[in-house]
């Protein structure tokens, strides 16, 4: 089954890569981890960020179903400029003034800020096509948010945004009825 989870890892990666992006302009870094000691050292990031977070127990959640995975997609937001929309989704009247004014934050465990609205909005159709292919396939996977902030800072991915998708083949899903320990 590692074989087949990481074809399929490899198939989620080109639908993300061909997702529909704002303006046709692409600021997704994409990659691939299904080297079992690499899926642990992001499990283990992932635990050690545990007592430091809100969260503890969602972080040690994650972080099992990380170590029960066969591979993870990662999928981040690298070098993202404005759309050129003018929206108003970032707060600012154009996106000439959000350029201006935008005084970016980072944020330990997690990532920088602010940014594009239409540029998070390419980050969430790339991800939502890429587990729409693994559910087309019938592989389990779940969108996760720590799994990012860990793979980010352990430097498999560079990017100012990261999420990721691990998949499992098991006899039930184990990215679902997750247990989730008191705290």
């Amino acid at each position: 089954m590692k074989d087949v989870s990481e074809m399929v890892v490899n198939l989620m990666a080109a639908s993300a890569r061909t997702a529909p992006k704002a303006g046709g302009k692409d600021f997704l870094e994409i990659v691939v981890v299904s080297n079992d000691d690499d899926l642990q050292k992001i499990a283990d990031r992932m635990k050690e960020y545990a007592p430091e977070s809100t969260n503890e127990a969602f972080w040690l959640r994650d972080a099992s179903n990380i170590e029960n995975s066969e591979a993870l997609l990662l999928i981040g937001l690298s070098k993202p400029v404005t759309a050129g929309y003018d929206c108003g989704g970032c707060g600012h009247a154009t996106c000439g003034e959000f350029d201006n004014h935008r005084q970016l934050k980072e944020k330990s465990m997690g990532y920088t800020g602010p940014h594009c609205i239409m540029r998070m909005m390419d980050i969430g159709v790339a991800l939502s096509s890429a587990a729409k292919t693994a559910g087309l396939l019938n592989v389990d996977n779940r969108v996760q948010q720590r799994v990012g902030a860990a793979a980010l800072a352990l430097g498999y991915i560079k990017a100012e945004v990261v999420m990721g998708i691990p998949v499992s083949i098991t006899g039930k899903s184990i990215y679902y009825d997750r247990k989730t320990a008191a705290h």
